[in-house]
């Protein structure tokens, strides 16, 4: 199973934390894409880019409303000769980054209009008669990834995209049927975003993740019918009291709407040991990649990095390592 870190990055921060994650081991580093919350992202990478050797990088992830495709395109292929190919383009609807704008998030219709065209510029070829005239064949081409939490954004990823990665927490039942519902549409590879934090105490792991976890179960509230009753509550009672302002905010009342045992199936935390059999019973689910979202961003930074080195040090290597090793 590959497995990449996610994170936001932050100016003077993003090159050494590509640097520690590389060291790290880890197989790649995703930048959120969320102007009004972090700096740009595409600058941010060209820095991670330029400090690491082997590390995939990308964008977890970019969006179709304030971003158009012949720019990201052009962005990411700049990136990708740069790099020598290892740059990945995921694609979502967009949260925060259109929310601290006044926007919605893009239908399914209009991500799919934006992926197939950021494929065509990719490949080389012309969109409405022109194409990025200075992209040659020699990179591979950058594979575009859609981040997916619905039937709909599951087939437009199935359709058009190179990979699927799925925001529908860590229970081993929903990734199952996301996973089912990526295969019935032709998906070829399958992937998930995993709140994580490995800390021996297992109320400090909630704590370091459920701002977090609120952020990811607001995603849910558009596929309701697909959550279990108790989950289903929790998920509608974080969207009514989900406050933009307070967006990935510990103290939030949304966060405080997470209970310990929705934080415990939505997320993995606890020992090291508990992590892994978590992350086991998913990839038997089907999974090949895991984007790990550690601890909130206002977290104690201490305390992020230190479950971030925990991770790495205890979880990361037996995870990359065949099952049956």
């Amino acid at each position: 199973m590959e497995v990449y870190h996610f994170a936001f990055p932050m100016p003077g921060e993003s090159a050494r934390l590509a640097r520690e994650v590389e060291d790290g081991g880890w197989d790649g580093l995703l930048f959120a894409d969320s102007q009004n919350l972090q700096v740009e992202v595409f600058v941010e990478l060209a820095l991670a880019v330029r400090a690491t050797e082997r590390l995939r990088l990308g964008t977890g992830v970019t969006n179709p409303v304030t971003r158009h495709p012949a720019v990201v395109a052009s962005a990411a292929a700049t990136l990708q000769a740069e790099s020598g190919g290892r740059i990945v383009l995921g694609v979502g609807r967009g949260d925060s980054s259109l929310t601290f704008v006044g926007r919605q998030p893009a239908s399914a219709d209009v991500l799919e209009e934006f992926v197939s065209d950021l494929q065509t510029y990719l490949r080389g070829d012309a969109v409405h008669g022109h194409r990025l005239e200075w992209l040659s064949a020699a990179p591979p081409k950058v594979p575009v990834d859609v981040a997916a939490t619905g039937p709909h954004t599951i087939a437009v990823g199935a359709r058009c995209a190179d990979a699927l990665t799925f925001a529908v927490g860590a229970e081993p039942e929903r990734i199952r049927w996301a996973i089912e519902t990526g295969r019935a549409a032709g998906a070829p590879r399958f992937g998930a975003y995993v709140i994580a934090a490995v800390h021996r105490d297992l109320a400090a792991a909630r704590d370091l993740v459920r701002a977090n976890v609120g952020i990811f179960a607001h995603f849910s509230r558009g596929s309701l019918e697909r959550l279990q009753p108790s989950d289903r509550v929790v998920v509608e009672a974080v969207s009514h009291r989900y406050d933009t302002a307070e967006h990935a905010r510990s103290d939030s009342a949304q966060t405080t709407a997470v209970p310990d045992d929705f934080v415990d199936r939505f997320a993995v935390v606890g020992t090291a040991e508990r992590c892994l059999d978590r992350l086991r019973e998913l990839e038997a689910r089907g999974l090949e990649r895991v984007v790990v979202v550690g601890a909130a961003k206002d977290a104690d930074p201490r305390q992020a990095v230190a479950a971030r080195k925990r991770f790495a040090a205890e979880v990361l290597p037996e995870l990359q390592r065949s099952p049956s090793k």
